[in-house]
């Protein structure tokens, strides 16, 4: 027998349900399902993983079968936020069509909603400017085809209706879009240095990434130009995959950390006297600089790319000073401005 707790409004909701004879060794998750209608198997296999039931008041693990006599608790959390409203966000649009956007995502914007971040993110704004987008990815996560950490500011494509959705979602998965980015990274970075290394979860804190993790995945980031100046490097870089920090954790492992980047390294206490203008620096020296994709509709190469916002473009041209000043030498920039373009 089900039993659920009463209450208005709850946290969260509970259901207790008893194990009769004839559902003995049946597996755990499939009893559930027989029991609650409206939730499915994969939304059952997703409360076990996050130890939300409990079997006699012991967390259950998946594959587990149950007896008679066991009494099953479930604790569904409470309802996810509401649908994001949209919000009068300033938005840069790069390129725009009436199957997909371009935007130039600010540093400190969230893509989309999560805990903690109910409002103010991309989503928010693109709603107000746009309207209309695919809902491939959620009520949450509309017309998102990929991400960009919240720190990282630069080119985001986003899909107005399911089937451009469906068509860039692939060409990521199949690596057809070119994805470059700028950093600002400590020590000399070599231009045309490869680095091939698997990142996954990090087997003890798992909100970073690592290249220890037992579950890595393939990652690779290519540095397609290197400005040198004193003490660190200007680079653009060239990502084949797009894993979660992966250009972050790739620069951390070869020993040059992008500049202002605390959870991977960069936050460097003692910069050397010349470089504490980088001590102002909030967050990631990091900028999505340019990206490259078949449009969904008719085939035309579409590449789009957007300058340094003023706050990295500030700095890198005050170390470029300091570094002009120290060496007597200005180096050729490895990054010249650049504006939104199409390409047929």
């Amino acid at each position: 027998m089900a039993t659920r707790d009463s209450g208005e409004p709850p946290p969260s909701e509970r259901i207790d349900l008893d194990v009769p004879a004839d559902d003995a060794g049946s597996r755990l998750d499939q009893f559930i399902a027989s029991r609650l209608a409206d939730r499915t198997r994969s939304q059952i296999q997703r409360l076990i993983r996050e130890g939300r039931v409990e079997i006699d008041r012991t967390a259950a693990r998946p594959g587990t079968a149950v007896r008679s006599g066991d009494v099953v608790r479930i604790v569904i959390p409470a309802p996810a936020p509401a649908a994001p409203r949209p919000e009068a966000l300033p938005l840069a649009v790069l390129y725009d069509d009436a199957d997909l956007v371009v935007v130039d995502k600010p540093a400190g914007m969230v893509v989309h909603p999560a805990a903690g971040h109910a409002d103010g993110t991309l989503v928010n704004a693109l709603l107000h400017h746009v309207r209309d987008l695919s809902g491939i990815g959620g009520e949450l996560r509309p017309g998102i085809v990929h991400r960009l950490d919240r720190g990282t500011s630069g080119v985001m494509v986003v899909a107005k209706h399911d089937g451009a959705h469906a068509e860039l979602a692939r060409q990521f998965a199949d690596r057809e879009v070119e994805k470059e980015y700028v950093a600002l990274v400590w020590g000399l970075v070599r231009q045309g240095r490869r680095i091939d290394l698997p990142i996954g979860r990090d087997p003890v804190d798992r909100k970073r990434i690592s290249t220890r993790s037992r579950r890595a995945r393939e990652a690779v980031t290519r540095v397609v130009m290197a400005e040198r100046l004193d003490g660190v490097t200007l680079a653009r870089l060239a990502i084949a995959t797009g894993r979660t920090h992966q250009i972050r954790v790739h620069l951390s492992a070869i020993g040059h950390p992008v500049v202002g980047d605390a959870a991977y390294g960069g936050r460097r206490r003692h910069p050397p006297p010349h470089l504490r203008v980088v001590q102002r620096l909030d967050r990631p020296f990091l900028h999505a600089a340019r990206l490259a994709f078949t449009h969904p509709r008719d085939g035309r190469r579409i590449a789009v790319s957007c300058a340094l916002p003023d706050d990295l473009d500030r700095l890198g041209a005050e170390i470029r000073d300091v570094t002009r000043r120290r060496a007597g030498d200005w180096s050729h920039a490895a990054v010249p401005p650049s504006e939104s373009e199409e390409h047929a």
